[in-house]
């Protein structure tokens, strides 16, 4: 048998950056399953859109894990593994604010890659459809939702009503994904894709500002604009008791978070949780509008979606924020809403003191995290408690991490095919021995058939 093929893919999001080994036989027909993830790899510290003052840095934080992942792959495959990196909402939202600066940190990237003898393929930023788009892709192959191959050796595709949606959530962005029951009236969120020779019209909408970590930065500029004192912001989403001192430049650092007029960024603000769940979830809902236009479906913002349709998985933030509250094990829509409200009504001692090993951030934010899921599935997306048994929240498929690398990757070296995988019949050992003797018999029955025609002739003629 041939060697496997490699393939390594960087996700550089918003928060930090992680690195995928993939591998495939390459002898085998490619069926669905077939493509497994052999390593991850966290690279250390934040993401690279935080390396705007520092690119090099960006590209240096990268080479502990291709280290790892050089020891992984055979030497002799190295140069054949086709490497990329693709940047998500974290260098959409630096380019939007210094495109020089985000050209910068993919150059610094793409030069530590190219040190190593790899196929490098190049670093670019994903659009919000490509990230909602691989993200479908990677789900609905690791399920097996596209294609499978029957005991008979036959490809057959599953009916439509079993692909899933996707929902991912990331630090910057938010996106949903998934096949509508109807046509989709705007053409700007609709992606053809023909995978397994079957096309596939698919809805898809990323919502720029709206993942967990900037989505919770607007929260507390909104808390601070509304608040009845400059230097102080009551908290309703932190635990009774929680304080700390921020800067207005570290709040208003973000083109997603607008200030209302230009503060002085040495100004220090006084942040003080509440504990205070109703007041928790109506701020929240000041983050989005609901309203949609007339005779139009949307999901928020004025953004058209059709109804939710079908199951789906939900994953990244999504899945982080409801598993640290053990809500993703398939709980009611009323568990999960009585469950985020007591955890929302504990003081800042009580939950230190019950998750003693939690980071002191990821503590404090669970309950505005885990607020705001909800609400962007329920409110924002249009779930509700008929549909909510729907959404499966999970991290992997397949031992393969949900998201939108595989997908990527998948695309990019063209391992799903567009068309339908043919047949391919093996035969047992005693079969091939009885098919050769078969063939040897009759090539010589062909032989001695000719040979007496040719006779025949040359008779002829000699008689004439």
């Amino acid at each position: 048998p041939l060697p496997p093929q490699y393939s390594l893919v960087f996700d550089a999001g918003s928060t930090h950056t992680a690195l995928y080994i993939y591998q495939w036989p390459t002898d085998k027909e490619n069926g669905t399953g077939i493509v497994s993830q052999v390593e991850g790899c966290t690279v250390s510290g934040p993401g690279i859109s935080s390396y705007a003052d520092d690119p090099a840095g960006a590209g240096a934080s990268l080479k502990p894990c291709l280290d790892k992942a050089m020891k992984i792959i055979p030497v002799k495959q190295q140069r054949e593994t086709p490497t990329y990196l693709g940047a998500t909402a974290g260098m959409r939202l630096l380019r939007e604010q210094n495109s020089t600066k985000a050209e910068q940190v993919l150059a610094e990237v793409a030069k530590a890659i190219g040190e190593y003898p790899v196929d490098f393929r190049g670093a670019r930023i994903l659009t919000g459809n490509e990230e909602g788009s691989f993200g479908w892709i990677t789900v609905n192959y690791l399920l097996g939702t596209l294609v499978k191959c029957s005991f008979t050796g036959q490809w057959t595709h599953p009916p439509a009503e079993d692909v899933v949606g996707a929902l991912d959530l990331g630090g910057a962005s938010a996106q949903i994904t998934f096949l509508p029951g109807t046509t989709i009236d705007d053409s700007s969120m609709r992606v053809l894709l023909r995978l397994y020779g079957t096309n596939y019209s698919i809805y898809t909408h990323s919502y720029l500002c709206y993942g967990q970590k900037q989505a919770l930065k607007m929260l507390m500029a909104s808390l601070h604009q509304g608040s009845a004192s400059p230097q102080e912001i009551s908290h309703p989403c932190y635990p009774k008791g929680y304080q700390e001192n921020i800067t207005t430049a570290d709040l208003y650092d973000s083109p997603c978070v607008h200030a209302p007029s230009t503060p002085s960024p040495a100004q220090v603000l006084t942040v003080t949780g509440t504990g205070d769940p109703a007041a928790c979830s109506t701020a929240i809902r000041k983050l989005f509008n609901f309203s949609c236009g007339a005779n139009r479906t949307c999901g928020f913002n004025g953004v058209y979606q059709p109804p939710v349709r079908g199951q789906f998985f939900a994953f990244s933030g999504l899945y982080h924020s409801l598993h640290f509250l053990k809500l993703t094990g398939g709980q009611s829509l009323s568990s999960v809403n009585a469950t985020i409200w007591q955890f929302c009504t504990s003081t800042w001692g009580k939950v230190q003191k019950e998750f003693p090993t939690m980071n002191r951030t990821h503590l404090r934010d669970a309950c505005a995290a885990s607020s705001y899921a909800l609400t962007l599935l329920l409110q924002g997306y249009k779930f509700n408690h008929t549909t909510w048994p729907n959404i499966h929240f999970i991290q992997q498929v397949a031992k393969v991490d949900a998201g939108w690398a595989l997908g990527y990757v998948l695309n990019l070296t063209n391992t799903i095919p567009s068309e339908t995988p043919q047949r391919v019949v093996g035969l047992q050992r005693s079969n091939w021995i009885a098919a050769t003797v078969l063939l040897a018999v009759m090539l010589i029955l062909i032989f001695c058939l000719l040979t007496i025609t040719c006779c025949q002739k040359n008779s002829g003629y000699e008689s004439l």
